[in-house]
């Protein structure tokens, strides 16, 4: 398995993953068919996180595919700079294989090397294997945003 740092050309990759989470759970933000971009979209959005200093998008490779993804996105006032709020994903038949683990200390690494201090993510209160990885990574619980998402009508 391979972490390494995405490029534009990865667009058509990390498109057919995104879809693949977007249908196989339900703690991803869109539902199957939502998401919108497209291979080109993709590719412009790969580029500017690379453009950024304050913003990346790591992949997991396995068995010759992308299986896996951390992004970071900076913030671009001066204020909040520091900051990035994190989105992750990992394709079904991968988890529980230290996948997780992996990309989190690579992207720790990487925001200690930028100076970034503050790295912020949602997760949905029962998704436990998530909430396992994080607390594992030395994420803390800051709050609760009740009613903050409907999903499958609850």
């Amino acid at each position: 398995m391979t972490i390494r740092e995405l490029i534009p050309a990865d667009a058509a990759d990390l498109l057919r993953l995104q879809r693949q989470l977007d249908r196989e759970t339900r703690f991803m933000m869109l539902e199957p068919g939502e998401r919108t971009a497209d291979e080109t979209q993709t590719a412009e959005m790969l580029e500017s996180f690379r453009q950024s200093d304050n913003s990346i998008l790591l992949g997991a490779e396995a068995d010759g595919r992308l299986v896996g993804f951390v992004s970071a996105k900076g913030g671009g006032p001066q204020r909040v700079r520091h900051s990035a709020y994190l989105v992750a994903g990992i394709a079904s038949e991968y988890t529980g294989q230290g996948i997780g683990t992996k990309l989190f200390r690579e992207l720790e690494d990487w925001a200690c090397s930028t100076g970034l201090v503050r790295l912020e993510l949602t997760v949905m209160t029962h998704n436990e294997r998530a909430l396992a990885l994080y607390r594992k990574c030395g994420f803390g619980i800051e709050g609760t945003k009740r009613r903050s998402l409907r999903v499958d009508g609850n």
